[in-house]
């Protein structure tokens, strides 16, 4: 299990360096009994996933790359992806990505 799980229940995430993207997913509800929930309230869903969000990224800006290298090697099947945001420039040097940061200045 990944170390958002603590803070951000069934939302989970991934970084695709080559887009420069954080993919968003929810667990299915046939993991998590929130997720069940959350699919069905919509204002409950979107005030959770703000606040996973906010934290997620708060965690993986303050992780060293091997941390977050690791993180990232961890599969997490039975999620479905929810949406994805550009993630903060720090965060792809970590990862090594190629991506010109000036991309971000747009």
């Amino acid at each position: 299990m990944k170390p958002e799980t603590c803070v951000a229940g069934p939302v989970t995430f991934d970084i695709n360096a080559k887009t420069g993207k954080i993919d968003w997913s929810l667990k299915t509800d046939r993991l998590c009994g929130l997720a069940a929930h959350l699919y069905k309230n919509d204002e409950a869903y979107a005030k959770h996933l703000r606040r996973a969000k906010r934290e997620i990224r708060r965690l993986i800006q303050g992780l060293d790359e091997d941390a977050l290298h690791a993180i990232l090697i961890i599969e997490e099947p039975d999620t479905i992806k929810v949406g994805e945001d550009v993630a903060p420039p720090r965060v792809l040097v970590k990862l090594g990505s190629r991506i010109v940061i000036d991309s971000f200045k747009k």
